[in-house]
C-alpha cells in the first residue's frame, strides 16, 4: 500500500513508526513530517491545513490510504475532499468534527443523544459568562470553544480568576477558538483516556491510557496539550470500559452518524469515572498526543488493517487487536516557557542514540540544520517513551534515557505515572 500520514507531532511520529512496521505498507509518504520521521520514509514540506495540495499529493503518489493525524486538519475538512476524489481516507469529515472542534457542539449534542456529562454554559460575551458562575460552584472550568492546542481550559479556584480567563478567553487569547467560551461543571472523580475505532457503521474499541495535564510534578501550573501518559492505567477496570464503550463512544457514532456523517477514523473519549459511572470530558476526532505514543508501543497488531478498515467499511471483518502484556509510558520534554510562550531554537544533543529495544524517541516540535545539528522548535518537543514488564520498569527505563539527554532548555515532569504507582 502507499500511504500517506498527514501531521508533524509526536502523535505522528508514533503512527509512522508502526505503519513503516507493517508488511503492507510500501511506500509511506508524511506531510510535512519532522525530522524524527525522516527516516521512516518521505517528507513533502505541505501544511496539513492545506487541503488541495494535500488531495494534490495523494492523487501523485497514488495513495491507497490517507491518514489524518492532527485535529486541524479534520477540521479544515481534508476527508471532505478526500471522499469527493474516491481516496479513502481514516479520519472523520468536518460535520463529525465538530464533537472536537466545537465544545459548544458537544455539549448540545450530548444533550440531544443522551451522553453523560457536566452541566454546563455556553456564553458568547464576558458579562454573560460572569455572570453565569453563579450557576457553579468552584472550582470553575472554563474553556475555549473551538480548537486551542490543549491549552483553552482553565481550571479556575475562584471567582477572580474565572473571571481572568473568561477575559482572557474572549480577549483575543485563542483567536477564532475564544470566540465563545463554555463554563462546565467540575467533576470528581478520576481522569482517563479511552479509544475507539469506527468505519461509519461498526466500532471496536482501541486501547486507553492515563493523561497528565497540567504543566509541573504534583499537578500543578497551568494545563497543557499533555506532559506525559502510560497505559495501561488501573482507573479502566473492565466495567468502566463497557460503560464508556456503550453511554459514550457508541452513542457518539451512533448520534453523529444520524446527523448525517457517518464517523470513520479514531475518536478519543476523554472522561471523568465518577461515583455515577463514566461522564463526557470532551471528545477529541484524532489518536491523543501523546497518548498514541503509548498506545503504538503496546500495540502488538499491524495498525494498518485497521486503518485501512476504517476507511473501507470493513472494520466488523477483523479480529479484536492484541495488545503487549507490558506497561508503557511517555515522558514529554517541553522547552522552557511552554505552554505560554515557549523558547525556540535550543541545542538537543544525545536524542538520536540508541536507547535499547524497549526505548523509543518520537520528535514533537524538533527542526534539523544543514550540518545535523537538532534544535527546539515547538512547545513539546521529545517524547521519551519505554515498554516493562511492569509501569515501574518502563517509568526507570524511560527516565534514564531522559539522563542521556542533554539538553539544558527543556525541562518535564519527574512524576508521570503516580497515580498508578501511588506515589509521586
Amino acid at each position: 500500500m502507499n500511504i500517506l500520514l498527514v501531521g508533524s507531532g509526536g502523535r505522528e511520529h508514533a503512527l509512522a513508526w508502526k505503519i513503516a512496521a507493517s508488511p503492507l505498507t510500501s511506500r509511506l509518504v508524511m506531510a510535512p513530517g519532522n525530522p524524527g520521521m525522516a527516516a521512516l520514509g518521505e517528507l513533502r514540506a505541505i501544511k496539513p491545513t492545506d487541503v488541495p495540495a494535500l488531495v494534490d499529493l495523494a492523487r501523485e503518489i497514488a495513495a491507497d490510504l490517507v491518514v489524518i493525524g492532527p485535529e486541524v486538519t479534520v477540521e479544515a475538512g481534508l476527508a471532505d475532499a478526500l471522499n469527493q476524489a474516491a481516496i479513502p481516507c481514516f479520519g472523520p469529515v468536518a460535520q463529525a468534527g465538530q464533537l472536537e472542534s466545537s465544545k459548544a457542539f458537544t455539549k448540545a449534542f450530548t444533550d440531544r443523544h443522551g451522553l453523560p456529562t457536566s452541566a454546563y454554559a455556553v456564553c458568547d460575551t464576558a458579562d454573560q459568562a460572569k455572570a453565569a458562575l453563579a450557576g457553579f460552584q468552584p472550582p470553575y472550568v472554563i474553556k475555549a470553544d473551538g480548537l486551542a492546542a490543549g491549552k483553552g481550559v482553565v481550571i479556575a479556584e475562584d471567582l477572580a480568576t474565572a473571571h481572568a480567563a473568561i477575559d482572557d478567553a474572549l480577549g483575543g487569547r485563542f483567536g477564532a477558538a475564544g470566540a465563545r467560551v463554555v463554563i462546565e461543571e467540575f467533576l470528581q472523580g478520576e481522569i482517563g483516556s479511552l479509544f475507539a475505532l469506527c468505519d461509519g457503521k461498526d466500532s471496536i474499541v482501541f486501547g486507553e491510557a492515563q493523561d497528565h495535564k497540567r504543566a509541573y510534578d504534583g499537578e500543578l501550573g497551568p494545563n497543557t496539550g499533555g506532559m506525559g501518559t502510560y497505559s495501561p492505567a488501573p482507573v479502566f477496570t473492565p466495567e468502566l470500559i463497557e460503560q464508556t464503550r456503550v453511554r459514550l463512544a457508541e452513542r457518539a457514532f451512533a448520534g453523529i452518524a444520524a446527523e448525517g456523517a457517518p464517523y470513520k477514523g479514531v475518536l478519543f473519549v476523554e472522561l471523568m469515572a465518577t461515583a455515577d459511572g463514566p461522564k463526557l470530558v470532551e471528545f477529541n476526532t484524532r489518536f491523543g498526543d501523546p497518548e498514541c505514543q503509548v498506545l503504538m508501543l503496546r500495540l502488538e497488531s499491524d495498525l494498518v488493517p485497521y486503518l485501512r478498515a476504517c476507511a473501507n467499511g470493513t472494520l466488523a471483518t477483523l479480529p479484536e487487536p492484541k495488545w503487549r502484556d507490558e506497561a508503557a509510558i511517555c515522558v514529554v520534554l517541553a522547552a522552557d516557557g511552554y505552554p505560554d510562550s515557549p523558547l525556540g531554537g535550543s541545542i538537543i544533543r544525545g536524542a538520536e542514540q540508541d536507547f535499547g529495544e524497549h526505548v523509543v524517541v518520537f520528535h514533537a516540535g524538533t527542526s534539523r540544520d544543514p550540518d545535523g545539528t537538532l534544535r527546539a522548535a515547538g512547545g513539546r518537543v521529545l517524547n521519551v517513551c519505554a515498554r516493562g514488564a511492569t509501569l515501574q520498569e518502563a517509568r526507570d527505563r524511560a527516565y534514564a534515557a531522559i539522563d542521556r539527554i542533554d539538553w539544558p532548555g527543556g525541562f518535564h515532569r519527574t512524576d508521570i505515572g503516580w497515580r498508578a504507582l501511588g506515589a509521586r
